[in-house]
Parts: structure tokens; sequence; C-alpha cells
């Protein structure tokens, strides 16, 4: 029997219902997480107080498929205002252990208690002086007993057919790490401005940071021209700079009007000579304008509910740039 045929003959002979095998693993592992949830107590909570009393870092360790687990809690701990990282403990046995301080907090999540990097640096932490916080499965693991705080899930089954692969175990960690960091983000009072800080680059962070002073037209990219300019020398400053709108200052730098692509074209159907007309004939006498501190999300609204695409933008009464819609969408930001 050739290998196609022998492989053939293996897939027939397990032929399952995937379905039924896939919806068996959600519910196993959902009855996991509320098995867990009626479990949480008083334990649970004093390990929330004690981080969010904590002046020094909170350091995460788990070896294997709780280690993945364990890097992902102190990333979220971290982006929701929780000064914390992940610590291989297998790093930790060849001189890591020096990222620990007696006024840190370890978190060690094993769900057997027992494995072995982690319940080698067991006696290392506890020399050092940090406060070790102990999440396993088994009460009478060595995990445990050298905990000074712990948190012990109650029984349930992992989701693998064999009751062996972490499945079950490594979700009811995830959600006991989400738990712990939102649970820590609402006692420091954490909002969507501290959120947006330790994410710059993300959609909120760029709505929430960034100002039209980041983006706008300013120097020699800004379209301006004098009070008493031809019409015809605007046009053409407003061709060269290419961003749909000419600003009209006084000899001060303030803001007197503008003129529009718009308003060129209106100008135009009314069959008028450009050679004999200055901006102060076509101008926009009393233009919306904006603060450069102007957050560039409320910006983009502003153009949005008056039906424009650009705004000038002054500071102390001066002028000092132009945003147009399009500088916006450019980093990103949307309504």
């Amino acid at each position: 029997m050739n290998q196609s045929a022998i492989l053939s003959e293996s897939k027939l002979a397990h032929q399952i219902d995937i379905l039924s095998e896939s919806k068996y693993v959600f519910e196993t592992e959902i009855n996991a997480i509320n098995l867990v949830k009626e479990a949480l107590d008083e334990k649970f909570v004093r390990i929330v107080e004690l981080i969010s009393n904590c002046t020094g870092k909170v350091i995460v360790t788990g070896m294997g498929k709780p280690g993945h687990v364990s890097r992902k809690i102190a990333a979220t701990m971290s982006s929701l205002g929780t000064s914390s990282f992940f610590l291989h403990p297998a790093e930790a046995l060849h001189g890591d252990l020096g990222m620990i301080s007696a006024n840190d907090i370890v978190i060690a999540i094993s769900y057997s208690g027992e494995s072995e990097e982690i319940t080698r640096i067991l006696p290392n932490i506890k020399l050092i002086g940090a406060t070790l916080i102990g999440i396993s499965g088994n009460q009478n693991s060595s995990l445990i007993k050298y905990s000074d705080y712990s948190f012990v899930f109650p029984k349930f089954k992992e989701a693998c057919s064999m009751n062996l692969a972490p499945t079950s175990s490594t979700t009811v960690e995830m959600v006991l790490g989400d738990a712990l960091a939102v649970c820590l983000s609402k006692i420091y009072g954490f909002k969507e401005r501290n959120y947006a800080l330790y994410h710059p680059a993300g959609s909120l962070g760029k709505k929430l940071l960034i100002k039209v002073k980041d983006i706008m037209q300013s120097g020699d990219k800004n379209a301006v021209v004098k009070v008493g300019t031809k019409l015809k020398d605007a046009i053409i400053e407003m061709s060269t700079k290419a961003i749909g709108i000419i600003n009209i200052v006084n000899k001060n730098n303030e803001l007197i009007g503008v003129f529009t692509d718009g308003d060129l074209r209106r100008t135009l159907t009314r069959e008028v000579n450009v050679y004999d007309l200055s901006v102060d004939d076509v101008m926009v006498k009393t233009p919306i304008y904006i603060d450069s501190d102007m957050l560039a999300i409320d910006a983009l609204k502003m153009m949005r509910d008056n039906n424009i695409s650009a705004l000038p933008i002054v500071r102390d009464m001066k002028l000092v740039g132009t945003v147009r819609v399009n500088d916006i969408l450019g980093v990103g930001i949307f309504v």
C-alpha cells in the first residue's frame, strides 16, 4: 500500500463531525470560565488591591502555553496603566532575575504549579524580597506553597479530547488576567486620553492626541495674500500652493478673510474681469477659523458640519496655517 493510500485510509478512520466537535470546545471552555467566575472571592479582591498599591513593577511569568498567556497579560496591564512586563522563567535562571526588585510584585502562572522553570526561580524571588502571587489549578503545588498570595482555579475539564493539552486552562488564565487589568485600570481612573497616550499609533491615539498644528500647511506651503491684492495674483497663489483656499491677512498678519476654489468658480460664472477685481471684492469677510491647539478630529467634524474642505488656523490673533480635510484623513483620522 502506497503512502497516499495509507493517508486516505487514516483520514477515513478519523472522520469527525467538525461542527459538533467545535461546539464542544466552546461549551467546555465557556463552562470553565463560568466556574472560575463563580470562584472569584476575597482572595482575588486582595490581589487586585495589592497590585494597585504596588510601588514597583508588576512582573508576570509562566512557562510554555501559560508563558504565552503571561506575556499577553503583561501587555494588557501595561496598555491599561499598570507598569508591567513579562519575564521568561528560563532566562530568569540565567541572570534575568536581576530585573526583579524587593518592591516588585511577581505573578507566576502555572496550572500544575510544578513547572520546573517556575519552581526553580521561586526561592530566589523570595530571597530578593518581591511579593509572589501564584495562580494555579493545584492547591497543593509548590507554586502555591511558596506564594504570599494566590488564586487557585476550581476543577474543570480541558477542551482537549484527551483532557491533556492546555486549552480551557489557558483560556481562564487569559480571562483572569483581563479581569485584573480592567479592575486595576478602573481603580486608577484610567480614561481614553490615558489609553491614547500609550497607543499613539492607534486610531484612538490619533483622535485624542493629534492637533491641527501637527499636520497644518504652514510657512511656504500656506496660501496667503495681503488685503488689496489683485484677484489674478491671488488665483496664481492658490494655484501654486494647491490647497484650495487663500487666506487674506492685513499688515499685522491678522486674518481678514478667505477665498476658496469654490468662491473662484462662483465668481467666474458671473463673467467678471479678474484683472479688475481685488480679493477684497470677493473674499468671505467672516470666515470660520480655528485655534492651532484644536484636535484634528474636532476640526474634521467642524468641516464636515459646515461642508467645507479647509480651515484657517489662528493663534493669538495671527494666521499660522491651514488644515484641509485631506490632511486629517491622511494621518488616519476619520469621523
